[in-house]
């Protein structure tokens, strides 16, 4: 059975940082690419972060400079850190496996 489990969501006041992680099981983990959504209130989800399967990533403008995808294979898990957060990053973050599925989301939401 396929499971994406991210954590690591929270409160966090501007200029703060957010590590998030994405626990995947029951499938390949190194063999797909993964990615970091993020979904805000009344818009659409949008891509953050994505690491192919040699490493390779790709950032959103929004996040360049601010946001690092990572992910351990040996851990099986994808991660997202945050600095420098901003009141317009609020949102539910949701981890992607290409071609396998979704998590279930965790909420950041950046205020003072």
């Amino acid at each position: 059975q396929v499971q994406l489990v991210e954590s690591g969501g929270g409160l966090v006041q501007p200029g703060g940082s957010l590590r998030l992680s994405c626990a995947a099981s029951g499938f390949s983990f190194s063999s797909y690419a993964m990615s970091w959504y993020r979904q805000a209130p009344g818009k659409e989800r949008e891509l953050v972060a994505t690491m192919d399967r040699i490493g390779s990533t790709n950032y959103a403008d929004s996040v360049k400079g601010r946001f690092t995808i990572s992910r351990s294979n040996f851990k099986n898990t994808v991660y997202l850190q945050m600095n420098s957060l901003k009141p317009e990053d609020t949102a539910v973050y949701f981890c992607k496996a290409h071609g396998i599925g979704w998590g279930q989301g965790t909420q950041v939401t950046v205020s003072s």
